[in-house]
């Protein structure tokens, strides 16, 4: 059963630009900054930019817990491992 979304990480989400919550999701899919960048039809040291201000206002140490956040604020949620 999923948690509900954390509000105070889900209003720090509200801080990032729409791009930056569209590679935080991608990132919490487990898509490289390469794979981010094919995706989204930028370079990937944009997408790496993306990443480390998302971080940056997030608060994360590292992408895996930006990762954290990602599913904490709801902006993913886990898939059925059945589909």
């Amino acid at each position: 059963m999923a948690r509900p979304p954390d509000r105070s990480t889900a209003r720090g989400m509200e801080n990032l630009t729409r791009r930056e919550r569209e590679v935080t999701a991608l990132a919490a899919r487990g898509l490289t900054n390469e794979e981010i960048a094919a995706h989204m039809v930028i370079s990937p040291f944009t997408a790496k930019t993306h990443i480390s201000r998302a971080m940056n206002k997030l608060g994360a140490r590292d992408r895996a817990q930006l990762v954290v956040f990602a599913y904490e604020s709801g902006l993913v949620e886990p898939r059925d491992p059945l589909r």
